[in-house]
């Protein structure tokens, strides 16, 4: 289905999602980056900064998002945009991973279980977008939801697999020059038997499959598969309780980005043991590679603020290796900023093993 149903709107924030990809290019293709259109740090940015449009203009905005992101939306949602409270009204577009019956990865399946119930049980009226779906049935029901909109309330489209058309695809680059897996390979090089707390998307999948190419077994990594923003706070909870043991954190900017209130408890907590790299090209690259704005921060300085002991940033592989071997050997918390290129294999592969599998190999080996 074409997205000319978006046109009578003129503003959109969210995060990216890569059901949703069709949507993303359309906007980048139609506004760019600014302020028609914001990729937030996560979901529930994202509905304060549309709340703050509408408050502003009077018209409805347009929140998006992958379904995992429900979760970040129930607080400012229920005490914010709720009619029972300020009556703020928005149109959310939710890509439906999970869906019931629908193959798709682990971290997804309860999630599509319960997605279109979560925005129910938010007094959020639904509509589902099927491959079928004409755009005159969504303009249709834009009109019905008209009442509901002007009464301050909220609506969803929950849209399917294949749903969303936009003939242009965006190409997204940087000019950093070092791969995410070449990256991986060389903390992994570096930290030896020591435990690493890996990022949701593509780094885990990455650091699987060079434990499967060096035949290492998996029992060194904890894979944190969905819980996008958490795997910092995941890695100081084991560092705190495993003194005697190195733990490295495999961070990426958006995840960091999306909880970054994180950085701060690890700092004022300050592990001796513990290491947080956090791969940086700018981009939700696993769901497309839209834009982050952790190219306009100096994620060095906010460690440096959060109170990390050590702090660097590198671009080369001589100045990572020199960092890596530094961390590895010292006793103070250490922030790594790696920045990164956009890109991976095509035939990149996903675990093999599933997620309690992971969890129990992990709890075993440490």
């Amino acid at each position: 289905m074409k997205l000319g149903f978006l046109s009578d709107f003129d503003f959109f924030t969210g995060v990216p999602d890569s059901l949703l990809r069709p949507l993303c290019d359309w906007l980048v293709d139609r506004y760019g980056i600014g302020k028609n259109h914001i990729i937030a740090a996560n979901e529930g940015n994202a509905v304060a900064l549309a709340a703050g449009y509408h408050l502003a203009t009077g018209k409805v905005p347009v929140v998006y998002m992958q379904n995992s992101g429900e979760g970040n939306i129930i607080n400012p949602v229920a005490s914010l945009m709720n009619d029972k409270v300020y009556g703020i009204p928005c149109v959310f577009i939710v890509g439906w991973r999970g869906e019931p019956n629908v193959p798709d990865e682990p971290q997804h399946i309860y999630q599509g279980e319960v997605t279109v119930k979560l925005l129910e049980d938010m007094d959020i009226k639904t509509f589902i977008i099927s491959k079928d779906t004409s755009e005159s049935e969504v303009k249709k029901q834009l009109e019905v939801w008209k009442p509901l909109l002007e009464s301050g309330k909220q609506v969803a489209f929950v849209v399917r697999k294949g749903a969303l058309e936009f003939d242009k695809k965006i190409k997204y680059q940087n000019s950093n020059k070092m791969s995410r897996e070449d990256i991986i390979k060389h903390i992994v090089a570096v930290s030896g038997e020591d435990s690493i707390i890996s990022t949701t998307g593509k780094a885990s999948r990455e650091l699987f499959e060079i434990r499967e190419a060096n035949k290492q077994g998996h029992g060194y990594d904890f894979l944190t598969v969905g819980s996008m923003g958490h795997s910092s706070s995941i890695a100081l909870g084991i560092a705190l309780q495993k003194p005697d043991k190195k733990i490295w954190c495999i961070d990426g900017d958006g995840a960091a980005l999306m909880h970054m209130g994180g950085m701060a408890v690890v700092g004022a907590n300050s592990p001796n043991n513990l290491v947080h790299i956090v791969i940086n090209n700018s981009a939700h690259e696993t769901v497309g590679g839209m834009p982050t704005v952790a190219d306009k921060l100096d994620l060095v300085k906010i460690a440096q603020g959060c109170g990390y002991s050590y702090t660097v940033c590198v671009d080369n592989f001589s100045e990572l290796d020199k960092e890596l071997i530094k961390a590895k050997n010292s006793k103070e918390l250490c922030f790594i900023e790696v920045k990164c290129s956009i890109g991976s294999r095509d035939d990149l592969g996903r675990p093999t093993t599933t997620a309690k599998e992971n969890k129990e190999n992990f709890m075993k080996k440490l």
